[in-house]
């Protein structure tokens, strides 16, 4: 079931996003050479937390982390350790916050350093998958018009898209209906109305769509060793257009 928020609602949604959006600053300023993702994460959740707001991830079915934090060939739910960040690693970052009944969630990925110009692109063109879908989260619109949007954009550049994992709603809950894929055909699925509040995540990968899900249940990887890059933003949908909550 769809929930629609009310403008009340909304502008406490708004506080749980932004928090969610200052997080993803907080952990850019410690991205470095060495640095562990597990440091990485410290940071966020006590940022988060200083907020008054709880990390939406802690122990969410079990989840060990405030933060998913995914290198390179990571495509999503990297488990923060002791692993040292190193110059040219990507690393995606993808934190929520709850906030006065209400989940933020949105996504980055973030270059170490510097990196190659094929892995630029790769991020690059998925960010600009992710705007291409905000632009048709409108009302009377549908969700494969978002979903479409992006398989366009990142097709023409022959990146894999990942299938298995999807965008979402979100509001009281962190993940809600309806299912927001980065594939499909315009006009179908659910309709865009006023109230609706979404997460749009590409995730894109650099060679081919498969995926695997390791042995802990939660880190995801590139079927081809490739890299993947991740973005993220919670979208509402209102009469004067999609408003992004989460913008940084």
């Amino acid at each position: 079931m769809i929930v629609l928020k009310t403008q009340t609602e909304l502008e406490t949604m708004k506080k749980a996003c932004k928090i969610s959006a200052d997080a993803l600053n907080v952990a850019e300023e410690w991205i470095k050479p060495n640095i562990t993702t597990k440091e990485i994460d410290r940071k966020i959740h006590e940022y988060i937390t200083k907020c008054g707001a709880t990390p939406s991830f802690l122990n969410y079915m079990g989840y060990p982390a405030s933060a998913c934090i995914s290198v390179n060939d990571v495509v999503i739910h990297g488990i923060p350790s002791d692993y040292h960040l190193q110059e040219g690693d990507i690393v995606s970052i993808d934190v929520g916050a709850y906030y006065q009944g209400f989940h933020g969630d949105n996504a980055y990925t973030f270059i170490v350093g510097d990196t190659s110009d094929e892995t630029k692109a790769l991020l690059k063109e998925t960010q600009a998958s992710l705007m291409k879908g905000i632009e048709q989260a409108v009302v009377g619109n549908r969700i494969g018009d978002i979903s479409h949007a992006v398989e366009t954009h990142v097709s023409q550049f022959g990146y894999g898209i990942v299938r298995q994992f999807v965008g979402h709603g979100v509001g009281k809950h962190l993940h809600e209906d309806p299912e927001v894929p980065n594939f499909g055909r315009p006009g179908r699925g659910p309709r865009l109305v006023e109230g609706m509040t979404i997460a749009i995540e590409p995730m894109i990968n650099l060679k081919g769509d498969e995926v695997k899900v390791m042995s802990d249940g939660w880190t995801t990887k590139t079927v081809s060793g490739s890299m993947s890059a991740h973005f993220e933003h919670t979208i509402a949908i209102t009469k004067n257009g999609p408003v992004i909550l989460t913008v940084r």
